[in-house]
């Protein structure tokens, strides 16, 4: 199984992956014994940043501490058993951005990552060398190992009428909660970026690729605007299967609704799926899995209803059977 993911929804969502199909030895060592069924999850990275002279990349770490069981339970992103020091000696100082916090033990995590990649390491082998710490049991691999963030474009502030500019997606979403006048969304690189190792190959070699129920836009999509990965989607032998990441047209946490809105997109499970569109069109679905009492109807793809709420890696699971039954994929 190969899963599309980005966050906090696209962490949960590996945890009951990994619940179905058993752990995946990852970073894979000569001596790890053969698994019959292995979980490859491609990894958004528009949401990386440098921040105080360290690079992060929220989405890759969420995933890496929540499978690793170091991730906040509370908050559901960030360290267990965090403390604020540095953050609060940074604020002491004056230091931008003050919107962005670290915690100590995060920041670790981050100046290993970015002494690597000063090094010469792509992000690909910095995120295995991280990963043999924490034994995700899960294969994660960045969509890309070169920059690719998503910017926003905004009003410019205390610019004429008109006037814009473009931001990066952690400023408009922590620090202005998504609630300024916005007209799109922007990658970095878009022409230049090539997919991360493995990538394509996960999607080519898969019996069956998931969309985990992350943003659409800002995860999923980031993840797609990479150069051959929406290619490789539409090429694949394997069924692609979306999980819708709305139940009653609503987002169940962040501000994916902001997001859709921006690009004229309809937050219902119906909006979405026309928005990524069935693989017998020009899209790359074949299967959609809705929330009980939502709606779809998309020439091209098969659309199925489950219960959606991650409560546990169990509940998950069988979401995800549930998915892959769609499309007649069996699962153990």
């Amino acid at each position: 199984m190969t899963v599309l993911v980005g966050g906090v929804g696209g962490a949960r969502f590996l945890q009951g992956a990994r619940e179905l199909f058993g752990r995946t030895p990852f970073p894979r060592l000569p001596d790890d014994p053969a698994t019959p069924h292995t979980v490859t999850a491609v990894v958004n990275v528009g949401d990386d940043a440098w921040m105080h002279g360290v690079r992060i990349c929220p989405d890759l770490d969420t995933c890496m501490y929540t499978l690793g069981g170091g991730i906040d339970p509370e908050r559901g992103w960030g360290h267990r058993n965090e403390t604020w020091n540095a953050k609060e000696e940074l604020a002491a100082y004056g230091a931008d951005p003050d919107w962005f916090g670290l915690g100590d033990r995060d920041l670790a995590t981050h100046l290993i990552r970015t002494q690597m990649l000063e090094a010469g390491f792509p992000l690909s082998d910095v995120t295995a060398a991280l990963c043999r710490r924490w034994q995700p049991g899960v294969e994660l691999l960045p969509a890309t190992d070169q920059r690719h963030e998503t910017h926003v474009v905004i009003d410019k502030p205390g610019g004429q009428d008109g006037e814009r500019v473009a931001i990066h997606f952690q400023e408009w979403w922590v620090r202005h909660r998504a609630q300024v006048p916005t007209h799109g969304f922007a990658q970095v690189g878009l022409d230049e970026v090539k997919p991360g190792p493995g990538v394509l190959e996960a999607i080519a070699e898969a019996d069956v690729v998931l969309l985990a129920p992350s943003n659409p836009v800002v995860s999923i999509g980031a993840i797609t605007s990479v150069t051959g990965i929406r290619g490789a989607l539409r090429t694949t032998s394997a069924p692609v299967v979306g999980i819708s990441p709305v139940i009653d047209d609503k987002p169940l946490r962040g501000m994916a609704d902001r997001c859709l809105s921006v690009i004229g997109v309809e937050t219902s499970a119906q909006g979405i799926a026309e928005h990524f569109g069935a693989r017998a069109g020009n899209g790359i679905l074949d299967g959609w899995l809705i929330a009980e009492g939502d709606e779809a109807h998309v020439d091209g793809i098969a659309v199925g209803s489950a219960p959606l709420l991650m409560t546990d890696p169990a509940a998950t699971a069988e979401m995800i059977r549930a998915a892959c039954a769609l499309v007649g994929v069996q699962t153990p």
